[in-house]
Formats: C-alpha cells, sequence, structure tokens
C-alpha cells in the first residue's frame, strides 16, 4: 500500500529515502507560511472509528470545539466500530471502512491519520489548513481509523496522510492530539 504524497497542496514533498521516520525539515524561523496573512476558515469533520468514549475523552473533545468555534465550523462524528460483530479482523476493517466513504462527500479535502503517513510538524499542519482552503474543497474532513487502522477505500481517497507522533497512538489520544494541534 503506498502513500500518496502531497507536496503539490502543502508544499511538503516525501522523497523515497525520507518517506518513514524523518521528519521534514522546517524552514529556519519554524513559522507557517501564512503567518500573518488572512486564511479561509473552512469548516472541519473529524470522523474517528471506535467504541463510546471515555468521560475524559469526550470532555476534552467538547472543550477543543467549543475553542475552535471561534475560528471555524467544526464537526466530531463517531462511526461504530465492529458493525458487524464479527471477529475477523479484515471484515470489521472493511465495514468500518465503508461506514466512513459513506460519510465523505467528493467535494471534502480528505486527510488520513496513519501511523505510516507522512511526518509534520505544528508549523506544517497549519499549512496543510492554509492549502486545504485553496483547493476549492467544501469542507476539510480527519479519519481517525479504529484498532485495526483504516481500510483501502479511505486510504486511497486520502488527499493527505500524516502522522501525529512515531509512536502508535490510540484513536482516543490520537483525536485529542489532533485537536489540540488544529486549535494550536
Amino acid at each position: 500500500m503506498a502513500v500518496l504524497p502531497w507536496s503539490c497542496r502543502c508544499g511538503l514533498s516525501r522523497s523515497p529515502a525520507n518517506s518513514r521516520g524523518a521528519p521534514a525539515p522546517s524552514p529556519p524561523d519554524r513559522r507557517s507560511k501564512y503567518s500573518g496573512q488572512s486564511v479561509r476558515a473552512m469548516p472541519m469533520r473529524v470522523l474517528t472509528v471506535g467504541k463510546k468514549r471515555s468521560r475524559g475523552t469526550q470532555l476534552i473533545v467538547e472543550e477543543y470545539k467549543e475553542k475552535l468555534g471561534y475560528y471555524c465550523d467544526i464537526q466530531d462524528t463517531l462511526i461504530k466500530s465492529n458493525p458487524k460483530l464479527t471477529s475477523d479482523v479484515m471484515v470489521q476493517v472493511e465495514a468500518e471502512d465503508m461506514a466512513m466513504m459513506l460519510q465523505l462527500k467528493p467535494e471534502d479535502f480528505v486527510v488520513v491519520l496513519d501511523e505510516n503517513g507522512k511526518d509534520v510538524t505544528s508549523e506544517q499542519i497549519a499549512d496543510l489548513l492554509g492549502d486545504a482552503g485553496n483547493t476549492g474543497s467544501s469542507r476539510l474532513t480527519f479519519c481517525i481509523g479504529g484498532p485495526y487502522g483504516l481500510g483501502l477505500q479511505v486510504r486511497e481517497r486520502a488527499d493527505a496522510t500524516i502522522r501525529l507522533s512515531s509512536m502508535v497512538l490510540n484513536h482516543q489520544v490520537a483525536l485529542i492530539v489532533l485537536m489540540e494541534q488544529l486549535y494550536r
């Protein structure tokens, strides 16, 4: 499975030698290319696969949604994991994949969070947000998979594939980290 490059949209490029592990070089001043500029506030949505969230996670997500609400419209959608109640992992991932694809619209700019994605800094996420607003897309959608990851259809639909950490994060932790980075 190949991770699609997204250099044309965000100014980041991935060379074959740097496709995993090493963070992309950042500019010397470590500022977003949009610092001090007006950028179109694009509606955002975060799709996560999982079971009912813990009370603590939900409180933190709600706090960040409230903070982000001053700048843009943000939605948080939880897709039930293992909708077919199967013990077969592949069937489970395919069912979750189909449920997530039903939530995506053709005009969405889709960013997949995946352990094999591109390492990004906070500044590069800011650039990604700014660049997504310039693509003509009507909404920015982040996809976070369940315990077994995302399916092939969602990965292929992605306009960008990133990872938040070199470590594999639980989907609830990934959601909290993503919300904080969006607010930052």
